[in-house]
């Protein structure tokens, strides 16, 4: 019997990696516990799900993933204006700095500082990954259907 290929619903154990053009990781299991997610559950971004079409327990891969097929290109209507009186005075701002702010729903929504003086500051509600390649790095580790039970 041959191995169970990635498919959508099957349930995927797996380590990976994801790493900028310049070589930074950014986020990497392969020094912990694995992912283990559902094909077309949303864990994953359907641009990375792609990639795995079709691979079987064992494979290694590494696949370049463009800013299209992941965290998208930086939006400009995402990078908003605020006047300096909004922010606590205590409050240390310098550039990079994430500050969680709440949506319309009240839902946490996390942005960056990306420039500000004594009258304005920008943050930038863009992904930090928005505009990136990166590269994807996976070791598949299980293929199985989704009501198989580990013994």
């Amino acid at each position: 019997m041959s191995e169970l290929a990635i498919a959508q619903n099957t349930r995927v154990t797996l380590h990976f990696s994801l790493q900028l053009e310049n070589g930074d990781v950014v986020d990497s299991t392969f020094d912990k516990k694995p992912a283990t997610f559902v094909m077309g559950d949303g864990s994953l971004l359907p641009g990375f799900e792609r990639k795995l079409i079709g691979l079987q327990k064992g494979a290694r891969q590494q696949f370049t993933v463009l800013p299209e097929e992941a965290f998208g290109q930086p939006n400009p209507n995402n990078v908003q204006y605020f006047k300096r009186t909004q922010f606590d005075p205590a409050l240390e701002l310098h550039n990079g700095l994430v500050i969680s702010f709440a949506d319309a729903s009240q839902s946490e929504l996390p942005g960056v500082i990306s420039r500000f003086d004594d009258e304005e500051v920008v943050v930038d509600f863009n992904h930090p990954l928005a505009g990136r390649t990166i590269t994807f790095d996976v070791h598949i580790l299980n293929v199985e259907l989704p009501n198989t039970v580990n013994a």
